[in-house]
């Protein structure tokens, strides 16, 4: 091969790694630390080996409350198959995130229950990001990988890729 040809597959090599990896989805592994509704230290790395469901919400939202039903039903249907469902909250004053707490324990049957934090607690640190709309969720994988992101209400093929990924 003379130099003309080398260089001309070495860079069409290399054009095509660079749409490659545009193209390619980014692997994010997701952490979080934190401390509980309960005032208990909270770490992501404790449900490792389980597929999460990870919904950003407010106490005030509407779509948020919908959705957490929902989810809710979904993880008491499905805690026994590694599942598992949390919640953080993102009101503004810590007094809205208590009052929620509060209501959360009194109103939701033992079975459906799952995880609250507050993310504007000091001791809180994630790697999710901005949050922009709400509610926001996020499905990771059994390894923390985030699967997909969902800004707003939980769509009909979210819940069949949830779904699949508890297989």
């Amino acid at each position: 091969m003379d130099r003309r040809n080398f260089m001309r597959s070495v860079a069409a090599a290399s054009l095509f790694a660079g749409y490659s990896s545009a193209f390619a989805a980014p692997v994010l592994k997701q952490s979080m630390v934190s401390v509980d509704s309960e005032g208990k230290p909270f770490s992501l790395d404790n449900f490792a080996g389980r597929v999460c469901l990870v919904s950003f919400f407010t106490a005030a939202c509407n779509l948020c409350s919908h959705d957490l039903t929902l989810m809710r039903e979904f993880y008491g249907n499905n805690r026994s198959r590694n599942f598992s469902l949390i919640g953080v909250n993102l009101d503004a004053k810590k007094s809205d995130f208590v009052d929620y707490a509060t209501f959360f324990k009194q109103a939701v049957p033992a079975d459906q229950r799952f995880p609250l934090v507050w993310r504007n607690a000091p001791e809180h640190a994630d790697t999710f990001g901005p949050i922009n709309k709400q509610p926001t969720h996020f499905v990771l994988d059994k390894k923390q990988t985030q699967v997909f992101k969902r800004e707003g209400s939980f769509l009909p093929d979210d819940w069949d890729e949830l779904w699949s990924k508890l297989s």
